[in-house]
């Protein structure tokens, strides 16, 4: 019990850091969508898409694979040695990635930035603190230092975030703004360094990684093929209908993809957790963390799903645009029924990483990204930006069930089939209410969540959704 209970915690801190995180984005939306143009929106979404994409390729997977490969390790010295080695090979690839930048920057910039190369320049500082933060941040996860990886995550966010409020406030213009984001990778780099420099110290002695890059490589299309289904829509959308038309598309995504934050305590643990009982052959704990974590998070997202959904167009009201909120409200439930199922991806793929067969998961995903380009190429001139929407839903669908075939030949697939009956049920009652309440703002809202809350649970205890021994676990984690 003590194990789940310690696990539990941990969910609960990077939860709580990734809450934050997602917040802190619905917190700019309002402020630069009412202080700049549709189009200025535009850019900024594509500034963040581009930086999400770099580490994707740049760290060559080895951020995954270092939590892999040492979450078990015990031999400091062993420890030392794969970590620079991993570091060095990741910096090497991302001075590759700064000349690939200088010599095609005037590209970029015409088809992301509108030819503000101002912002490309500060775009490729970013990108280099993105990959080396990553490594670092890895470093974190894999020992299970939880709640220095959590703050360093929330400082990195917010300092950025929060200096580019106050220079939007300052109504600097929008590559002045771009430049706060540096600010939070650069101070969190120095942080972390630190700290694992004092833990590790240094050493001039190298390994061979071949072992880990066997493992690494395969997941790079994974990662790549992921960003493409998340972000390459808004690429799409640029190029062939307008920086505007990606400005209403945003906020609408960014809400359904909200859900995904709940995934994120389950991705970041699940991988630093089950090695150690894979490789003692424990595959009964193994199948106890999956099954938990498949409840828990079905439990909290399904309703957010239906609450996101039914609230999508007053909550864009409140927090950008009349022209916004009309044009983008349907993307978020596209979205958030597709995170979802991502989400249950997200589980359910730890049982090939534990057999390392990584290879499958880049097939699938190699698959998924071309069906996405595909998908948005012939739907966006068509239909525009809810053809985005509809082929972001396709794909994690897609992901979804591939994946859950393939685990099928490798252990038992942890779902709790009454359990989420009972979920559902609780969801449609608590999405009746939140449709007949219809709230138009920012406090009726509030108020509506609140109460929506409170009868999705009430209904979830009337069902015994939750049982006894939960309950207990939660008394006994708190």
């Amino acid at each position: 019990m003590d194990e789940y209970v310690q696990f539990i915690k941990r969910i609960g801190i990077v939860g709580i850091a990734n809450i934050l995180i997602s917040l802190s984005g619905l917190i700019f939306i309002p402020i630069i969508t009412k202080n700049f143009s549709t189009a200025d929106y535009g850019v900024w979404a594509q500034v963040n898409t581009l930086v999400a994409l770099v580490p994707n390729i740049v760290n060559l997977g080895l951020p995954y694979t270092m939590v892999r490969f040492l979450a078990a390790e015990k031999d400091k010295e062993i420890i030392k040695q794969s970590f620079y080695s991993m570091m060095l090979l990741v910096l090497c690839s991302t001075m590759i990635m700064i000349l690939i930048f200088s010599i095609f920057s005037n590209q970029i910039a015409n088809a992301l930035f509108d030819g503000n190369m101002q912002i490309m320049a500060i775009v490729t500082a970013i990108s280099f603190f993105a990959c080396i933060n990553l490594m670092l941040l890895s470093y974190f996860r894999t020992f299970q230092k939880i709640s220095f990886y959590s703050a360093f995550l929330v400082l990195q966010t917010y300092i950025g975030v929060g200096l580019c409020i106050v220079l939007t406030l300052m109504n600097y213009p929008l590559e002045v703004v771009v430049l706060g984001l540096l600010s939070g990778y650069l101070l969190v780099f120095i942080a972390m360094a630190i700290l694992i420099i004092r833990e590790l110290g240094f050493t001039t002695k190298f390994k061979s990684l071949s072992d880990e890059l066997k493992f690494a490589i395969p997941t790079i299309p994974n990662n790549v093929s992921s960003w493409v289904v998340d972000s390459s829509d808004k690429f799409v959308i640029g190029i062939v209908i307008g920086s505007a038309a990606v400005g209403c598309y945003s906020p609408g995504y960014a809400l359904g993809s909200i859900l995904l934050m709940f995934l994120t305590p389950f991705a970041v643990l699940l991988p630093a957790v089950l090695p150690e009982y894979f490789e003692k052959g424990d595959m009964g704990k193994v199948n106890t963390f999956l099954t938990y974590s498949m409840k828990y998070f079905l439990l909290i997202t399904i309703p957010a799903a239906v609450g996101m959904s039914l609230l999508s167009k007053p909550l864009l009201y409140v927090l950008t645009t009349e022209i916004i909120a009309n044009q983008g409200y349907m993307i978020t439930p596209l979205v958030a029924l597709g995170a979802i199922f991502m989400g249950i991806y997200g589980i359910v793929n730890n049982i090939i990483i534990l057999e390392k067969k990584t290879t499958i998961l880049g097939y699938i995903w190699i698959s998924v990204a071309i069906l996405n380009i595909i998908l948005n190429i012939i739907a966006v001139p068509y239909i525009g930006i809810y053809g985005a929407g509809i082929s972001t839903f396709v794909c994690y669908f897609f992901a979804f069930a591939v994946t859950l075939i393939y685990s099928k030949k490798y252990a038992d697939l942890p779902f709790d089939l009454k359990s989420l009956v009972k979920i559902l049920i609780a969801s449609t009652i608590m999405g009746i209410f939140v449709k007949l309440a219809n709230p138009n703002g920012i406090i009726n809202i509030l108020i509506v969540i609140v109460i929506a809350v409170i009868i999705y649970f009430a209904a979830l205890l009337l069902l015994k959704g939750i049982d006894k021994k939960e309950i207990n676990l939660v008394k006994s984690m708190i």
